[in-house]
């Protein structure tokens, strides 16, 4: 049986770790390079970097900071942010990147997915999507850019399978409803893109338990989970995550101590 991934999340903003509630009143909680070494430390199997003004600021990645990670952890690890040209995959690839998310500019030029695949593979490229509840979409879920901020015609299930067309290699599907509640991921919205593409979705936003997590891994068929609350309030490490996980039957990738 294929093992589940966690994956921890660092939104960062202006060189900073922030950590907000369904995309507002963000809060300062460190470095984002001390942050990634002690999660590589405690057994991650995967990193998220996003910078959350790059594309509302229209810039392009920090690379000097997606450097300073990349150097510090010898696991995957993806970025997302102001990543809108070839040109800025190349170097975010260049800087120690193994993937990148695309978000808003791929909404703005989904050609963008296809020339990526093209010449990095689709194993670099990464959809990243912010869906919230809207009844007027025909899945039900409305897609939304810049941070969460500006809503979109697109419909969340069908930029998932076009996405996937055109040469996304993985989808991390963010519910901007669940995000930072702590109060459980979005199952319907995760199971619904999961049984509609064939490349790995990872589940993001409102992890707060390891029964959340479990339920989005199994009920929701979720490829990985992704954190971020959950251990950046230290309230869990991702060691005992796994071991609790792996309790109730969901299959880790634990290191040997």
């Amino acid at each position: 049986m294929l093992k589940k991934r966690i994956i921890v999340c660092l939104d960062v903003k202006d060189g900073r770790t922030t950590k907000g509630v369904k995309f507002v009143d963000n809060v300062d909680i460190g470095d984002p390079v001390e942050m990634a070494a002690e999660y590589y430390r405690q057994g991650v199997d995967e990193l998220v970097f996003y910078d959350i003004m790059a594309s509302a600021r229209d810039r392009g990645p920090t690379l000097d900071l997606i450097s300073r990670v990349a150097s510090t952890v010898f696991i995957p690890f993806c970025v997302g942010g102001g990543i809108s040209t070839v040109e800025d995959i190349r170097n975010t690839i260049l800087a120690g990147a193994e993937k990148v998310s695309l978000n808003s500019p791929a909404v703005r030029n989904p050609a963008l997915i296809g020339e990526g695949a093209a010449i990095f593979g689709a194993q670099c490229i990464v959809l990243g999507m912010d869906a919230k509840r809207d009844p007027a979409m025909k899945s039900g879920y409305r897609v939304y850019v810049n941070g969460g901020r500006v809503a979109t015609e697109l419909d969340a299930l069908e930029w998932a399978m076009k996405a996937e067309s055109l040469g996304a290699g993985e989808i991390v599907l963010n519910s901007i409803d669940a995000d930072g509640t702590r109060a459980g991921y979005e199952i319907p919205l995760t199971r619904m893109i999961a049984e509609n593409v064939g490349i790995p979705v990872v589940a993001s936003g409102g992890a707060g338990t390891t029964e959340h997590m479990a339920e989005v891994l199994t009920v929701g068929k979720a490829d990985a989970a992704l954190i971020a609350s959950m251990v950046h309030s230290g309230d869990y490490t991702v060691g005992s995550i796994k071991e609790r996980l792996s309790s109730l039957g969901v299959p880790m990738r634990i290191p040997a101590k």
